[in-house]
């Protein structure tokens, strides 16, 4: 008997509904797009046959009972990751120029809840992280229930399933040969979830060869066994400070008005200190964040492309520039205001005596988006803390200049370096310079305050370098990646401005060779190293036998 009235005509309705929005999440995880650089939504890509879609049906229709419930789930959840997999491929296609790994990405979660707690807030944090969270476990559940509901449909109407099935198959085999699409790397006759499984599963081989092979590179060292009074012998007595400014990238270099005026005031400005400069490229392992692939980069003359490497790197004895400056008589520091807990790998691998963090830098002014305190009060701590004692050895340091990290804003100003203290003069600014909110309504404010930021932190480090008491300091100024793609633009390079700065001319004869360029500014065809060589071509121009 058939049961009439208000009530069952709801669940009916209800029922349908369910049943629509079934084959749309279906359709979906069989025919969006695989992100990849340069790529744009279009609902285009939803115009398209997709062979996975007539073999499961086939499938569905083939088997009967609990062998076709076990397949629909098992099909439902492998659809449902692929979908979260193009989720995040977006995600990293946007922000970091390549695609979402699985194997290792992951543990950028605790990076990327504190980069919006910092930029939006600890609630925001909480927020945006649980959301994403919600949404990619979502995907994973509602996939395999659409699955589960189609197979039903599919069940009920096995002659129009059939028929859909026939005609989907002629479809598919007219279009693919004849290369039909309804757009730029989309073709009609679409195999995209197919392709991104085998990409998955070639992922983690690729992975493994990788893991083995940078396994045999990391022992493979020139400088190993060198004898402690054979290294670094023309830099003797003289403070070694690396300087990375954030997302400091070639886009800044060749695109902002503003930093093409710090760097053009900022060469004058150390010229007339008596200072000299050299410029060139470095081409950065990373990509729009992830800063620390480029500073082990630097550091170890590896090419420390992804997180794998990264940890693998880390367990580790190689011989950083940190631990060779160490081994030859040097104290030294590390200087990362963006941190906020402990960090042992700054002593076990790189061979820091001493780790400065947002904790231990005496900060009590405000925040500025990302950056725990403004660049111009780390470098003034980092001068108290470490420059300024009379009685120590010579220093090496690395100095993490974050202000220009996304998000941009707010912009600090320079202040009065005697007036700086411990950073509470910048509280009667706070609240005055344009928010993230403010910044982030259009593309051309994005850009604007990407330039002002990086524009402020070269500032920061040209007026600290023509005020230092520091007779015998040698500076290494560079970026560690471009920006985000929404700054930097489509296809951008990886390549990042490097500098060297200081007042002995002997130091820069000892590179003459390198072809670098006078000034702050690097011209278009300064030369360009991947950043793993820096380390081997410093240790050797600045040894017994270079110059």
């Amino acid at each position: 008997m058939t049961v009439t009235g208000p009530r069952a005509r709801t669940r009916r309705a209800a029922g349908h509904v369910a049943t629509a929005l079934a084959l749309v999440v279906l359709w979906v995880a069989l025919v969006a797009p695989v992100p990849a650089i340069g790529w744009s939504t279009t609902p285009l890509a939803l115009l398209r046959i997709p062979l996975e879609g007539v073999v499961l049906v086939a499938a569905l229709l083939v088997l009967r009972g609990g062998v076709r419930r076990w397949l629909a789930l098992v099909v439902g959840v492998v659809l449902g990751a692929m979908l979260a997999i193009r989720v995040l491929d977006a995600v990293f296609v946007a922000a970091l120029y390549r695609q979402f790994n699985a194997l290792t990405d992951w543990r950028y979660v605790g990076s990327a809840h504190d980069l919006v707690g910092d930029s939006l807030g600890s609630t925001a944090a909480v927020f945006v992280v649980t959301a994403a969270g919600l949404l990619l476990l979502g995907l994973l559940v509602v996939t395999p229930w659409a699955v589960l509901r189609v197979g039903r449909l599919v069940g009920r109407h096995r002659t129009a399933a059939w028929r859909a099935v026939l005609a989907g198959a002629v479809a598919w085999a007219v279009c693919a040969p004849l290369g039909v699409s309804v757009g730029p790397d989309l073709p009609v006759a679409s195999a995209t979830t197919a392709a991104l499984t085998a990409h998955e599963v070639t992922t983690v081989r690729d992975a493994a060869a990788d893991r083995a092979a940078f396994a045999t590179q990391i022992p493979v060292d020139a400088f190993a066994d060198t004898r402690p009074d054979r290294l670094l012998t023309a830099l003797r007595g003289k403070d070694v400070v690396v300087v990375f400014v954030e997302s400091y990238g070639r886009v800044a270099v060749e695109q902002s008005p503003d930093v093409a005026r710090a760097l053009s005031t900022g060469t004058s400005s150390l010229r007339t200190g008596g200072w000299s400069t050299r410029s060139a490229w470095l081409t950065s392992p990373t990509f729009g964040g992830i800063s620390w692939l480029a500073h082990s980069t630097l550091q170890s003359g590896l090419w420390v492309s992804s997180q794998q490497r990264y940890d693998q790197l880390l367990d580790t004895r190689r011989l950083t520039l940190a631990r060779a400056f160490s081994q030859a008589g040097w104290r030294t520091v590390d200087v990362v205001p963006a941190n906020h807990r402990d960090w042992p790998e700054g002593r076990a691998f790189y061979g820091y005596d001493r780790v400065y963090d947002a904790r231990t830098l005496g900060y009590a002014g405000p925040g500025y988006g990302y950056a725990p305190m403004p660049d111009q009060y780390t470098l003034s701590a980092f001068d108290r803390l470490e420059l300024a004692p009379s009685d120590r050895p010579p220093l090496m340091a690395e100095v993490d200049l974050v202000t220009s990290h996304v998000p941009w804003a707010p912009l600090p100003r320079l202040v009065d370096w005697s007036a700086l203290g411990d950073g509470s003069v910048f509280l009667a600014d706070a609240g005055k310079a344009p928010t993230r909110d403010v910044v982030w309504r259009s593309t051309d404010r994005i850009r604007t305050a990407y330039g002002q930021t990086v524009a402020y932190s070269l500032d920061s480090v040209v007026s600290f370098l023509t005020g230092t008491k520091d007779r015998d300091l040698v500076v290494v100024v560079l970026g560690d990646h471009q920006p985000v793609s929404v700054v930097s633009g489509e296809n951008a390079s990886h390549d990042v401005p490097v500098s060297i700065v200081t007042r002995d001319k002997a130091v820069l004869e000892r590179i003459r060779t390198w072809g670098w360029q006078d000034g702050l500014r690097p011209a278009t065809n300064a030369p360009v190293w991947p950043m793993d060589r820096f380390r081997d071509r410093f240790l050797t121009a600045y040894g017994p036998g270079g110059g």
